[in-house]
Formats: C-alpha cells, sequence, structure tokens
C-alpha cells in the first residue's frame, strides 16, 4: 500500500472509531440534548481505545522479532516481557544487531541518528523487513528529518496520525458499581491545598514562549519555580518526584517547549495524576479537547492578558464551588501514562505482528510531521 494509500487508511480507521464512540455517547445519554461540552470530553477520551485489543495467547509460530537499533538517548536496560506486562503476545524483542538479518522489524529512535550517535541499519535491508521511526519530541526539537525520507516503513510517536499512536498519556472511563459514586465531590485535599502555583523546568530558554509567559505571569502571581532553573524537586526515601511535588499545589504550568499539533508532553499528565489543575501552553484549546474534557485544564489563550489568568486563578483559589469544575470529571476518568520505553516497544512490536503482508514507504516524512 503506498503511503498516500495507508494514510486514508488510517484516517478512515479514525473517522470510524470516532463515529462509534459519538454513537455509544448518544445513546447513552439523554434523548433530549447531549451537551456540546460532554460530547467533547468523551470524544477526547475515545482515543485511549485506538490502541489494538490485546490478542489471544501466543502462538510461536506467529511471533515476530523485533530489533531496537538504539536505546533512545543510551538508557538501555532489561527489555520488557510484553506478554507479561501488557498482554501482548508473540513479541521477541532484541537490541542484539546480530538479529538484524532476520529481525521482522528495526526500531529506530530519532535522535541518536540525527546527531551522528549511531548510523542508520546496513542496506540492503533483509526481505520485507520494515523500519520504524519512533520520535518523541516536537518538530521543533528534531533535526535532520531529511536522513529518514524514503526509508521508513511506519511511523510512532504522539501524534493521532502515527502509523502506531501511543501518546504520553490517555484517559481512562472508570467503572462505576456504585451509582452513589455519580454525586461524590472531588476530595477536600484537592481544594484546600498550601501553595498556588508551581512549575517544574529543567530547559530554560529566553527564546521559549514559555518563559516569556512566565515572566509575566510572576508580575501578578506568585509562581514556585523547580528544576535546574529554580529550587530542586524535593527529595524523600523514593527519590525527587514532581507528582508528589504538585500534590502541593492547586495548579501546575504545564507550558510546552514549542507548539505543535498533538505535543502534549509529560508536563500535563503529572499535574493531572497529582489532581493539580493544569495551566497549558501548547497546541489550541481544540487540539487539547481531543484528549480531555473541556474543564479539566486552564489554557492561557482563554484570557486576553495574563494579568485575566492570574486575577482567574486567585478567584478560584477563593471559590471552592468554582474550582469543583475544573475537577469533577476525576469521577469518571483516570489518568494513565505509558511507560517508557517498555511499552512502546511492546506496541511496536504489536503493530509489526499486526501489520504483516505491508510494506509501504512513508514519503514526506518532514512535511507531515511539521503539519
Amino acid at each position: 500500500m503506498g503511503a498516500g494509500g495507508r494514510t486514508r487508511h488510517r484516517r478512515s480507521a479514525l473517522t470510524r472509531r470516532l463515529r462509534t464512540c459519538v454513537l455509544v455517547v448518544k445513546t447513552r445519554c439523554c434523548r433530549v440534548c447531549v451537551t456540546t461540552v460532554g460530547l467533547l470530553s468523551l470524544l477526547g477520551v475515545c482515543l485511549s481505545y485506538l490502541q489494538d485489543p490485546p490478542l489471544p495467547a501466543p502462538q510461536h509460530h506467529s511471533a515476530a522479532t523485533l530489533l531496537i537499533w538504539t536505546h533512545p538517548f543510551g538508557r538501555s536496560g532489561t527489555l520488557p516481557d510484553c506478554y507479561a506486562l501488557y498482554r501482548i503476545p508473540g513479541c521477541t524483542l532484541t537490541d542484539d544487531l546480530r538479529a538484524y538479518p532476520h529481525a521482522e522489524a528495526v526500531l529506530i529512535h530519532h535522535r541518536e541518528v540525527a546527531t551522528g550517535a549511531a548510523e542508520l541499519p546496513p542496506e540492503p535491508r533483509p526481505r520485507a523487513q520494515k523500519w520504524i521511526w519512533m520520535n518523541y519530541e516536537s518538530p521543533t526539537h528534531t533535526a535532520s528529518l531529511w536522513r529518514f525520507e524514503g526509508l521508513m516503513n511506519l511511523t510512532m510517536s504522539y501524534r493521532a496520525d502515527s502509523d502506531i499512536f501511543l501518546p504520553y498519556g490517555f484517559l481512562v472511563p472508570r467503572v462505576r458499581r456504585d451509582r452513589g459514586l455519580q454525586n461524590r465531590q472531588p476530595q477536600v485535599s484537592r481544594l484546600l491545598r498550601p501553595h498556588l502555583v508551581a512549575w517544574v523546568i529543567s530547559n530554560w530558554s529566553e527564546s521559549h514562549a514559555r518563559v516569556a509567559f512566565y515572566y509575566q505571569l510572576r508580575r501578578y502571581i506568585r509562581v514556585d519555580l523547580f528544576g535546574d532553573a529554580g529550587r530542586p524537586v524535593p527529595e524523600d526515601g523514593a527519590g525527587g518526584s514532581v507528582v508528589r511535588l504538585l500534590r502541593r499545589y492547586l495548579f501546575y504550568l504545564a507550558l510546552e517547549n514549542s507548539q505543535h499539533t498533538d505535543y502534549i508532553t509529560e508536563k500535563l499528565w503529572n499535574a493531572l495524576r497529582a489532581g493539580a489543575v493544569p495551566v497549558v501552553l501548547g497546541p489550541s484549546r481544540q487540539n487539547y479537547e481531543q484528549f480531555l474534557p473541556p474543564e479539566a485544564f486552564i489554557h492561557v489563550e482563554d484570557f486576553p492578558t495574563v494579568r485575566g489568568l492570574a486575577r482567574y486563578l486567585l478567584m478560584l483559589r477563593r471559590n471552592p464551588s468554582q474550582l469543583r469544575r475544573h475537577l469533577d470529571w476525576r469521577r469518571s476518568y483516570s489518568v494513565r501514562q505509558p511507560e517508557f520505553w517498555a511499552e512502546h516497544y511492546c506496541t511496536a512490536c504489536r503493530a509489526v505482528r499486526r501489520s504483516r503482508g505491508h510494506t509501504g514507504v512513508v514519503k514526506n516524512l518532514t512535511r507531515w510531521f511539521w503539519l
């Protein structure tokens, strides 16, 4: 299948799945009306179902060998047992380059090849072998894409239109066993936290929009700064933890280093896990709503001025009933963050098994990734 055909196939599949989610929402909600807010909330959660369901018990003859060409950022370790951890059978993972001649697919992390720390696998490649391009950096921080043009068979990234889609995080619907939970209010600890706003940052650059935003915001309210550019993240017996830190704050600045489609990183998901309300700077609000209910976050572009945003945060601290609007969605969903990089390896291997017989080449990788 050509790149154009594969793209249309992906979009068609995505459209069918989203339409299915809409049908479920409509049948379960009141027949009188379904509010726009509720619909967008559940459509965003539908993205969490885009991963394929677990396959049946593994069969030896259908197993696939996936070669990890380079460990991302040099962080090598024991390769995961995909079936034991994620119920993904039939996957043999290896980082032994001697397995290249008989590997069904090769997973290539962009950074190592782009920086010259590693070379691409040798040509000619074994017959029907797939090369998978994996990258979790934004386009702004992804150099030398030209080196991969016309060579990759599959893409894997945080982008929803990747061949293999695994985001930084997603929501999972809670199973309700007690109808009384429907009316339960958020825990008091989430409304009575000792501190207002925190920001953890290690990659400080005066050219980033997020740094300019921080300079403006701190003129109106206190922002506690942590990381390499501020105070160290407090440590305890388990080591430093951003999530534990954020449990003391009402709001967290989830500011991305650059603004691109679907580029919503662990910054936001860490805040949600900690029960803090994220204040986001990244892609558009509409893009965030593909992953989250509208009230789950506060977008900096919701306000004409930074001063207006600061006043809104102060108002929420004084009015718990208003703050609950940003927390009520937690009664319906829990937060899920994939484990780097074990789950990525296993998800890629599952995709290889499901795409046997398709060896189309990804064309215009650079243009697609920058859209």
